[in-house]
């Protein structure tokens, strides 16, 4: 065959030089205005040599293109010879210029020699924290039942197509057919989707392409499928079906929606927990190690110390997505991460970087340089996101604005219930949100994690946009009104679960909503005062277990003195009082809100509210027992012990029983506080409580040491304490550790009581968990620091340190200690406390004026002292 043979025009019109032209311009992801841009030549220069007009270029025009394209080696000799109406034909006798692909630097190419096509990739970059990815996706491939399409869906700059890339390279070896990648031009028609497929697989046409794969298995990658989604839908279908030994792996915003398509979301990198700060618990989490390996390509020195806390912060601030890590990382040429985090924490949705598609195939091939910044066009994660939103209809994009008010996780149900119309004139209908969601996560707006129902989330970018549109919409303070409905609900559902069984299940969901019950009562307070104040009584115990009796109250306080809530329900009043009573018995306010506890017990009772009197009797012995006020506590449990029985309240007549125990140690019947935390533990049991059987226990702990059995008070008490670990009690707990802590100083093991003192002062929370000035943290025997207050939590402390000091014969520094706890006892609600301070006070100093003390502390409060205490002042 002759070359004028060769190039007469083809089928439709075109000739082999036309077909290469626009066959790799294809391959390279490139319109005819880009490719003539690229090459300096006329953009109706490369539309005659398409369409066949123009058969014979200039030799500069020719070269030009194959500069633009970035052909080298073979392909570039194949291609100028074709140009000049030549035939250039490799060892195998084909047609050498006919085998258009895209190289690229570490392209995978096999030997032409052998049958099977050439193969043409970028070269994969190496991938942070995709190893289950990666080895899931290959398996798909090379399984025996692998599916004809497989689709990686995702949020622009979520690495797509770096994952694709990977994959493709791992699986070469079980592609001897071939493995070829097309990155889709926007524009892009059915034709211009085929023959590039074609062509990076080595056939001019789809009819060629089965006889050249002769059966063998080939891998096509197709990236950035949203830019001509309907084309490549169709060209796909025609692939697969023409070519059954052919796999299609696609990267895009949505899948193609083929029959037997598999679709896998991409998701963004595990990001770590807020408290892990130090380098080796960053480097074990993928969005961490992302960004401080880029951050090494702008700076040389990692990130110090002090700016571990904003990587944190910044990586999961940005969501783990990796290419606005990248974007911020780079910004660490200028800024250190604390001044990143200020300058853009709040701005991640402002970050700019090259057009988000097919980002991989811009790597420049051998011996060419990379485009000019020119070509790069930036475009923000706004746009980024806004391009996927607008692939919702109208009613899933106002789900998906309503949905964005959810500041963390959350459940299929409350999906539901933020969804649900409340105006809908027909209220037995129900929205199911389960096809919604199945939406959000197969666009990679929305991200599922974890095994409880709490377990969906829009990515941090998402949820901004969104509520971009919705405040331009003016729908933001409806969408939070309903939000504050919706978690009210979710609480008043959950916390009657904080007693009994299922404790740490309800503990643990509240635990997880902790931003949403934040933001409710935030916007309610100011928009709906009378639901954030019926959200807020209904938190109090949570709060409690949670060590935030301090911020608790000051909330219910706040919402009862709004003028708003002054004729909300009086039973909804008296329990807001109830909590605020609850809360400040915590914290040594005890005497403060005695008014507010005899309010709620006169509503709640003149109700014939039996759960409401009996929980206002029990708050009301409480704060009595801490205002010195005895009698008339014991006589409120006793009330309580009464009206639970009458009424076969199991669980309140362990709670009575259990306040009554105080009151025998206090009267030094030991043997009959035993008997009633014996009958605790079996009504704890009868009624599935498990925490008030832990608290029974610790009691019994307590009394063991006041009995002088000092081993066994240590062998309860730590048992006790590591079962609170799990129930969530910081204030129990505390108070275990005390006991043991001093049944070790007594019994003489400072050792462990020293351990004990450590943890005591390291555990969170002020007081005893912090050492004060002067106080040696986890040791024993140092001196308390003079002056200033002390701090009520500081007692104990304080009574192990002088019990330490006592059973090593220094009187002195033991009565500096025991003078430290009882200042800090006259400051809390537990007046047998300061009777044990005053009497190793006395003992260490034998002062008069502390015995009469102690006498008149003992006569107030109807204590009477215990064998051991009575030898000690002998």
């Amino acid at each position: 065959m002759t070359p004028d043979h060769d190039h007469l025009p083809g089928a439709g019109g075109r000739t082999p030089i036309g077909e290469l032209v626009r066959a790799h311009r294809l391959a390279a992801g490139l319109t005819q205005v880009d490719l003539a841009q690229r090459a300096g030549v006329g953009v109706r220069t490369v539309r005659d040599l398409e369409r066949g007009r123009s058969h014979r270029p200039q030799r500069t025009t020719a070269e030009l293109i194959a500069g633009a394209l970035g052909l080298t080696g073979p392909a570039r000799t194949g291609f100028l010879a074709s140009a000049r109406g030549q035939a250039l034909v490799g060892p195998t006798g084909r047609d050498t210029a006919r085998l258009p692909h895209r190289p690229v630097v570490g392209a995978v190419l096999r030997d032409l020699d052998l049958p099977g096509t050439p193969m043409a990739l970028p070269p994969a970059v190496a991938l942070i924290g995709r190893e289950r990815e990666l080895t899931e996706l290959a398996g798909l491939l090379t399984g025996d039942s692998s599916p004809p399409v497989l689709s990686l869906v995702g949020l622009a700059g979520v690495g797509k197509t770096a994952l694709a890339l990977a994959v493709a390279h791992a699986v070469a070896d079980a592609h001897p057919g071939g493995v070829a990648g097309v990155l889709v031009g926007a524009g892009s028609d059915g034709n211009d989707v085929l023959a590039a497929a074609c062509a990076v697989l080595g056939a001019a046409r789809l009819a060629e392409l089965a006889a050249r794969l002769r059966g063998r298995p080939a891998l096509l990658l197709v990236d950035a499928v949203e830019r001509a989604p309907d084309p490549v839908a169709e060209v796909l279908h025609l692939l697969v079906s023409a070519v059954p030994t052919l796999r299609v792996m696609v990267t895009g915003r949505h899948p193609v929606g083929l029959p037997g398509e598999l679709v896998r979301p991409v998701a963004p990198l595990e990001v770590p927990p807020a408290d892990v700060v130090d380098p080796d618990g960053l480097a074990r989490w993928p969005a961490a190690a992302l960004f401080t390996a880029r951050l090494t390509r702008v700076r040389p020195e990692p990130p110090g110390p002090d700016e571990l806390p904003a990587l944190t912060a910044l990586v999961r601030r940005l969501d783990g997505l990796p290419l606005a890590i990248e974007l911020m990382a780079a910004r660490g040429r200028i800024l250190d991460l604390p001044e990143l985090l200020d300058r853009y924490g709040d701005r991640v949705l402002d970050l700019a970087g090259p057009e988000l598609g097919g980002r991989g195939w811009e790597a420049a091939p051998s011996g060419r340089t990379a485009e000019p910044a020119r070509t790069a066009v930036a475009v923000t994660l706004r746009e980024a996101v806004a391009t996927s939103y607008r692939l919702l209809d109208d009613g899933e994009q106002a789900a998906l604005r309503r949905l964005s008010v959810f500041a963390n996780r959350w459940s299929v149900e409350l999906a539901e219930e933020l969804l649900a119309d409340e105006v809908d004139r027909d209220p037995a209908a129900v929205v199911d949100p389960v096809p919604l969601l199945d939406r959000l996560v197969e666009l990679g707006l929305l991200s599922v994690g974890g095994a409880g129902p709490l377990r969906f989330r829009l990515l941090d970018a998402v949820r901004e946009y969104a509520i971009e549109q919705a405040a331009g919409r003016g729908e933001l303070t409806a969408m939070r009104r309903r939000h504050a409905v919706v978690i009210t609900r979710l609480v008043t559902r959950t916390t009657p679960d904080l007693v009994g069984a299922r404790q740490p299940t309800a503990a643990r969901r509240l635990d997880e909503a902790t931003g949403d019950i934040g933001a409710a009562l935030a916007h309610a307070a100011g928009d709906d005062p009378v639901t954030a104040l019926r959200l807020a009584a209904r938190l109090t115990r949570w709060w409690r277990m949670r060590g935030r009796d301090v911020s608790g109250r000051q909330w219910l306080r706040r919402l009862l003195a709004d003028p708003r809530t002054a004729d909300a329900d009086p039973v909804l009043r008296a329990w807001a009082l109830l909590g605020v009573a609850r809360l400040a018995a915590e914290h040594g306010a005890a005497a403060q809100e005695l008014p507010a506890a005899r309010a709620a017990l006169a509503v709640l009772a003149g109700r014939a509210d039996v759960a409401g009197e009996l929980a206002a009797r029990t708050v009301l012995g409480t704060l009595l027992v801490a205002t010195g006020g005895y009698d008339e506590a014991a006589e409120q449990a006793q009330a309580v012990l009464t009206l639970a029985t009458r009424h076969g309240r199991t669980r309140d007549m362990a709670v009575a029983q259990h306040h009554l125990t105080w009151h025998e140690i206090r009267l030094g019947d030991l043997p009959a506080a035993r008997r009633r935390l014996a009958a605790v533990d079996r009504l704890a049991a009868q009624c599935g409580e498990p925490r008030l059987r832990l608290l029974a226990r610790a009691d019994l702990a307590e009394v063991a040491r006041l009995e002088g059995r000092h081993g066994d008070a240590v062998e309860q008490g730590r048992r006790v304490v590591a079962a609170l670990v799990g129930v969530g009690d910081p204030g129990h707990r505390r108070r275990v550790l005390g006991t043991v802590g001093l049944a070790l100083a007594r019994s003489g093991r400072v050792d462990e009581a020293a351990e004990v003192l450590a943890e005591l002062r390291c555990d969170g929370r002020p007081g005893p968990s912090g050492a004060r000035p002067g106080m040696e943290a986890g040791t024993v025997a140092g001196r308390p620091a003079g002056g200033g207050p002390v701090r009520a939590e500081e007692g104990v402390c304080a009574l192990i340190e002088g019990t330490v000091a006592q059973q090593r014969g220094d009187r002195e520094l033991a009565a500096e200690w025991f003078a430290v706890a009882v200042a800090a006892g006259e400051a809390g609600q537990d007046r047998r406390d300061v009777v044990e301070a005053l009497v190793g006070l006395a003992a260490s100093s034998g002062s008069a004026e502390v015995r009469e003390r102690l006498a008149e502390v003992c006569r107030r409060g109807g204590i009477r002292l215990l064998p051991d205490e009575e030898r000690l002042l002998a």
